[in-house]
């Protein structure tokens, strides 16, 4: 993976919001407009995938090129009950597996803060899964020690999500290492509360949707006020070439057959229709709505018509 240029600098200008009826969702990114080739996520992939569709991936998605274009970002959620994290990113201060995301040091909980949320205002944390890069900021380190940043939250953790990825970290895969920084000190402070994710209700505006394949308790995360939708994808799709050909298999699902099976069943429902999708790690604009066109569907920043 090549080093993002921004990764040291974050900055607060580039938060956007989005207004779901009586719920405001802010996007706090961690790392932003990282290059890649489209090999690194989809198996066997090159940039010609991108040649059908370059009208509409380009320039936000893909560079000139024809190079993907992917963040790293979270979302606070701010309902008339709750002030909630989906997602906490990657996190500073962590040795990974890839060293782009070793000893980073970003201002996130600075950008956070600006706009309008501090840490202990943080009622919930829900990650879409527990992959290293959606967790990272459950904890910071503080004199040595890696301790709870929401330390007023209450952590969601999926049963199904909590045992693979446990069984993981016992095999000595890398994909499990960041539990014991990430993960294990909120739930050695009890701040964990064990869920079964399918169809689990947040609060009156979320609810989670089990959406399996990237990993066995994946979830995307839907908001629903005022006669409104949106959806947090998590990782069911992770670029926005994923909603022209969601049967391309994804190098990093652990499931690929059921990760294809549930982004296709995802495409199919929510094409032409008003949902907005806020995908976790497309590029800004992030969010869109997925429309049909031809043969495929492309993913459009401009609502449809009503």
């Amino acid at each position: 993976m090549l080093r993002p240029e921004a990764s040291e600098a974050m900055t607060a200008e580039r938060i956007l919001q989005w207004t779901v009826g009586d719920v405001q969702i802010h996007r706090i990114v961690e790392v932003a407009d990282h290059v890649d080739p489209i090999g690194i996520l989809l198996k066997d992939a090159s940039e010609r995938i991108f040649e059908p569709f370059a009208s509409w991936l380009r320039p936000h998605f893909i560079t000139d090129t024809d190079q993907m274009l992917i963040q790293w970002q979270a979302f606070a959620i701010r309902t008339p009950s709750l002030t909630l994290m989906i997602d906490t990113c990657i996190g500073n201060d962590r040795k990974r597996f890839f060293q782009v995301f070793t000893d980073m040091h970003t201002p996130f909980l600075e950008d956070l803060a600006s706009c309008g949320f501090a840490a202990d205002d943080i009622d919930l944390v829900c990650c879409t899964h527990l992959h290293y890069d959606h967790v990272g900021w459950n904890t910071h380190l503080e004199n040595g020690k890696w301790v709870p940043t929401f330390r007023n939250a209450v952590y969601l953790i999926d049963n199904t999500e909590y045992a693979e990825i446990s069984e993981i970290q016992a095999s000595g895969d890398w994909h499990g290492q960041h539990l014991s920084d990430s993960i294990d000190p909120i739930v050695a402070a009890g701040l964990h509360k064990f869920i079964d994710a399918p169809d689990y209700r947040v609060c009156d505006e979320i609810w989670l949707e089990h959406t399996p394949g990237h990993t066995a308790g994946h979830c995307a995360v839907h908001i629903e006020s005022g006669g409104q939708h949106a959806i947090i994808t998590g990782d069911l799709m992770h670029h926005p070439v994923q909603v022209a050909v969601p049967e391309w298999r994804g190098n990093f699902d652990h499931d690929p057959d059921t990760a294809t099976r549930t982004r296709m069943k995802f495409v199919s429902r929510y094409s032409d229709s008003r949902t907005l999708i806020i995908g976790s790690h497309f590029a800004g604009p992030t969010a869109g709505w997925i429309a049909q066109a031809g043969e495929h569907c492309r993913f459009v920043t401009e609502p449809p018509a009503r």
